[in-house]
């Protein structure tokens, strides 16, 4: 067609392309998050790459829905980069982070974001992974947090994209959400199914996250062998000492609880 791009796909050859950028610019950024390998817990040079490209493709494509819901997610994902570590760059859990740190501009940019994607019409991944980090972006204190609205974000997600990365996030969800269908009971039993999962044996989250539930339920030697499991299978310095702070401190609590 005249004035068109013959390169440029279009159909469905366009949406596949579109969706692997969005995958690479998303790995990028997740690596940056929550490094891998290395000394630090994050890098934070990743982060800022992917959310420039996404920044990029959502200024070209205004009207792609999930391109606006990518770019959201990493703004305000972004937002807790300084608060995720502390004065001597060791790991800070999101319940335990100064929420005065979080970057106020980047918050706001992201939820302006995820009203565009949302207005689009947008169902995608990222769209709803940038809901539900935008309930957390609005809790000024972590007791503010609406885990209810979360659990129901990652019900949707599962639908969309389903997988066992998808259930263990959803089951911590389950674990801060209040009783008859929440609680860190309810979510243990979700968290045992995936450990028999061939996928997810190496993965530490699943492990640590193990040992937290375990954890709050007093069941404080099962905890330690958890976060033992997950330090094994981490690549990551700084993440490896936060678990083996984490099992150390499972044990403490063992051996105070003894008669």
């Amino acid at each position: 067609l005249k004035g068109q791009n013959p390169e440029l796909p279009v159909g469905a050859a366009r949406s596949e392309r579109l969706h692997a950028v969005h995958a690479v610019i998303y790995l990028i950024f997740n690596e940056g998050y929550a490094a891998s390998s290395g000394v630090g817990w994050t890098r934070p040079e990743l982060c800022a790459e992917a959310l420039r490209l996404a920044r990029v493709l959502a200024t070209l494509l205004p009207d792609d829905a999930e391109s606006q819901g990518l770019v959201a997610l990493l703004e305000i994902q972004s937002s807790r980069l300084a608060a995720r570590v502390d004065a001597h760059g060791l790991p800070v859990l999101l319940m335990d982070q100064d929420r005065r740190r979080w970057d106020v501009l980047l918050i706001r940019r992201g939820i302006a974001a995820l009203q565009r994607a949302q207005a689009l019409g947008a169902t995608g991944p990222y769209t709803l992974q940038a809901a539900i980090a935008a309930c957390h972006a609005r809790a000024t204190q972590p007791q503010d947090t609406d885990w209810r609205a979360i659990v129901a974000l990652y019900d949707t997600l599962l639908q969309v994209a389903p997988s066992p990365v998808v259930q263990l996030n959803r089951a911590v969800a389950v674990s801060m959400a209040p009783p008859p269908h929440g609680g860190p009971a309810v979510a243990l039993l979700l968290v045992q199914a995936l450990l028999d999962q061939p996928a997810m044996v190496s993965y530490p989250w699943l492990h640590s996250v193990h040992g937290d539930l375990l954890h709050r339920l007093g069941q404080h030697a099962s905890a330690a062998l958890a976060f033992d499991r997950a330090a094994a299978h981490s690549g990551n310095d700084a993440d490896r000492s936060l678990l083996q702070t984490r099992a150390a401190q499972a044990r403490a609590a063992d051996i105070q609880a003894l008669p």
